[in-house]
């Protein structure tokens, strides 16, 4: 394909442009969900790529550098700065249908006096990364890149979906999905890795990628990724909820999900390098988890109680000998929100992991149960979304689920009851540090999981 790049005008240079663009961002990217730095002002804003795609539509990679640690703590040494994509329009007068995509109007620099948007609110905007991905070719260091074997028709309707946390997803007709990555990091992302490579397995069980985005500056790095969008699916919390609502069982469908995620896993192993932990890894993983429980309790008061309890979880893990079942890649942040369903039949999505943590630990073989326990961990959750509360309820789709996933694996998450304790305390532990940062009302959702994990001893 023929280099299809626009030449920037001199007066949209990188200095210039921070000149317009500094003091909106810096107001504007920390009230975005999917901004990583809550908490840490943006002490300094480098416009890193910058490339017009069309007039009056901006391509930007902006690296913000912060100060201090997140709001409610954290896990770990925060990074001092971030990368975030952006695609910004410009314009001198916006349709009423994209007041709410304003970010401002800058008052000097090359858009001085002009109106800058989120443009992928913009339907102009959207419909040409879907023209581009259709077509590939480059724009600036952009690649635009394709699986030739599979159709992607023009003119297909975009919509951007507003139920959205880490990333923006657009969908172009109810028959592909366009994942944009906020926060970028170097490498290629899981969710376009792990995906690929599972289709060159055979398994159906995930959407294969039909077409992606990346950038080679400054380094190599995943932006985007186009997959079919399973319209006719629901999530599994919107089901789990349904059924809580009717006052039916739901262990037909947890017994199913368990098969589809062991399968996933068994693709996973035989599509990427295993490995069989060793005491010094156990002990290596128990103490990332206690550092982790150490960062939550400074900051979530309520945990102190249940911090010698929880504790334990991670002294017992760091002394088993080795793992009966060996690290693998696996989906990272597996919950009810993760998966789909469409009549009988379970999909599995978003291989990303958790945005927040480095992609390279994103990537790093682990152990299944680190899924399963987010599993469980999410049939709790439902639960206890509802009143009254089900126990019970919960109870019995965390046992059809591991019933379901043995069947499949030919081997029960419920044989590892140490590694099991001690993932699932993890996930909660996080689960609280979550919540408070972003949702006190449902503190106590994990921290009912926190009281009883930490009694079981």
């Amino acid at each position: 394909m023929p280099n299809t790049a626009l030449h920037r005008p001199s007066g949209l240079s990188a200095a210039p442009l921070v000149t317009s663009l500094a003091e909106l961002l810096r107001a504007w990217l920390p009230r975005q969900r999917w901004f990583a730095g809550k908490g840490r002002p943006v002490t300094d804003l480098t416009l890193v790529s910058t490339t017009e795609l069309y007039p009056g539509c901006l391509h930007l990679l902006v690296r913000t550098e912060h100060l201090g640690q997140p709001a409610h703590g954290g896990t770990g040494t925060p990074p001092p700065d971030d990368c975030y994509q952006l695609l910004l329009g410009v314009g001198k007068a916006l349709p009423p249908r994209l007041a709410h995509a304003v970010i401002g109007r800058p008052s000097a620099g090359p858009l001085a006096d002009l109106i800058v948007y989120d443009a992928l609110h913009d339907p102009k905007a959207a419909g040409m990364l879907l023209e581009r991905l259709r077509t590939p070719g480059t724009a600036g260091p952009l690649r635009f890149e394709r699986d030739a074997r599979v159709a992607i028709p023009a003119g297909l309707a975009p919509r951007l979906l507003d139920a959205e946390q880490s990333n923006s997803s657009l969908v172009y007709g109810d028959s592909f999905i366009l994942k944009i990555f906020r926060r970028v990091q170097p490498g290629i992302n899981p969710d376009l890795e792990v995906p690929w490579a599972l289709a060159r397995q055979g398994c159906t069980r995930v959407p294969a990628p039909v077409a992606w985005i990346r950038t080679s500056h400054p380094r190599e790095a995943t932006l985007g990724v186009l997959q079919p969008f399973l319209r006719e699916a629901d999530d599994g919390w919107t089901l789990a909820l349904r059924s809580l609502t009717s006052g039916r069982e739901f262990t037909d469908e947890a017994y199913e999900l368990g098969r589809a995620t062991a399968e996933v896993h068994l693709a996973l192993a035989t599509a990427f390098p295993v490995d069989t932990p060793s005491r010094r890894q156990n002990r290596l993983l128990a103490e990332g988890m206690s550092e982790r429980l150490d960062a939550a309790t400074r900051s979530v008061p309520e945990l102190r109680p249940y911090a010698s309890g929880l504790r334990s979880a991670f002294a017992t893990l760091a002394a088993l000998e080795s793992a009966v079942r060996p690290a693998q890649r696996i989906h990272g942040d597996l919950h009810l929100g993760q998966v789909l369903r469409a009549g009988r039949r379970w999909s599995v999505i978003d291989f990303e992991g958790e945005p927040a943590r480095p992609l390279a630990e994103r990537r790093r073989v682990q152990s299944p149960i680190r899924d399963v326990a987010g599993m469980l961990r999410s049939f709790d959750y439902a639960a206890r979304s509802r009143h009254p509360w089900r126990p019970e309820w919960a109870r019995y789709c965390r046992e059809a689920f591991c019933a379901g996933y043995a069947a499949e694996a030919e081997w029960d998450p419920r044989e590892e009851p140490e590694l099991l304790r001690a993932y699932e305390t993890d996930r909660a532990v996080y689960e609280v540090l979550y919540e408070a940062r972003h949702r006190p009302d449902w503190l106590p959702v994990p921290m009912a999981a926190v009281k009883r994990l930490a009694e079981d001893q």
